[in-house]
C-alpha cells in the first residue's frame, strides 16, 4: 500500500472525529477490542480498537469462549471486505478472510469461505427477496460453538458454518478503501435469542 493510500485510508478513518458542541458522554470503554498485536502490516485501526481500514485482517484481543457470542460489524465504507471468525494462526496479511485453515468469513463478494473454498454463495436474487451487501449495511456473527451464523440488517442467513476448530477470535478483513466499525456493546440488532456480547475470560479479568 503506497503512502498515498495509507494517508487516504487514514482520513476515511477518523471521519468521524469530527467536532461537535455537543459531545454526549461517553459509556465506559470495553476492554474488548481490534487487537493492533494482531494485525497485518498494512492495516489501520482508529476509533480506541474499533475502526479498521487499509489492507489485511484484524482479530480481535478476546476468544469466543462462552457458549454464545455475538458481534456485529458495520460497512463504513465500501471496498472489499471480510467478517467473520479466526484463529491467531491466521495469515493477518491476507486480504480476504476464509482463504486458509484458520479462518472463515462472509466477504463482500456474497460468499462465505473457508480454506479457500466456497461454502455458500448468498443468494442475491431480485431486490426485494435477495441480499445486496452494500455500504452502510450492518453485519452479525454468532457462535455457539456448533454452528457459525450470520446476519444482513438484522436478517438472519439461511446458511450456518459447522467446521470451526480451535480458539477463534472476531476477525476483520479489508482492501481496496473498505472501512469496517467492530461492534462489541450496544448492539444496532438484537443478539439471536441466548447469545450475549464477548466476555472476558474471568482468569483474564
Amino acid at each position: 500500500m503506497t503512502n498515498a493510500s495509507v494517508f487516504c485510508c487514514l482520513r476515511g478513518c477518523l471521519d468521524g472525529f469530527k467536532y461537535t458542541e455537543n459531545v454526549p458522554s461517553m459509556p465506559k470503554e470495553s476492554p474488548i477490542r481490534l487487537d493492533t498485536n494482531f494485525m497485518g502490516y498494512e492495516v489501520v485501526i482508529v476509533k480506541g480498537g474499533q475502526r479498521v481500514c487499509g489492507a489485511g485482517a484484524a482479530l480481535g484481543n478476546a476468544p469466543l469462549v462462552q457458549s454464545k457470542s455475538y458481534f456485529e460489524a458495520k460497512i463504513q465504507q465500501g471496498g472489499s471486505w471480510s467478517i467473520g471468525l479466526a484463529t491467531r494462526q491466521t495469515d493477518l496479511s491476507l486480504t480476504q478472510g476464509g482463504m486458509d485453515e484458520h479462518s472463515w468469513a462472509l466477504c463482500s463478494d456474497h460468499i462465505i469461505r473457508h480454506n479457500k473454498k466456497e461454502l455458500f454463495k448468498i443468494y442475491t436474487g431480485d431486490a426485494t427477496e435477495g441480499i445486496h451487501l452494500q455500504e452502510g449495511d450492518l453485519i452479525g456473527v454468532s457462535y455457539d460453538h456448533i454452528q457459525l451464523k450470520f446476519y444482513v440488517n438484522g436478517k438472519e442467513l439461511d446458511q450456518s458454518v459447522t467446521n470451526v476448530k480451535g480458539t477463534v477470535y472476531p476477525a476483520i478483513y479489508v482492501d481496496d478503501g473498505a472501512i469496517v466499525d467492530i461492534i462489541l456493546d450496544n448492539f444496532i440488532h438484537s443478539s439471536p435469542p441466548g447469545f450475549e456480547k464477548i466476555m472476558l475470560e474471568q482468569s483474564l479479568l
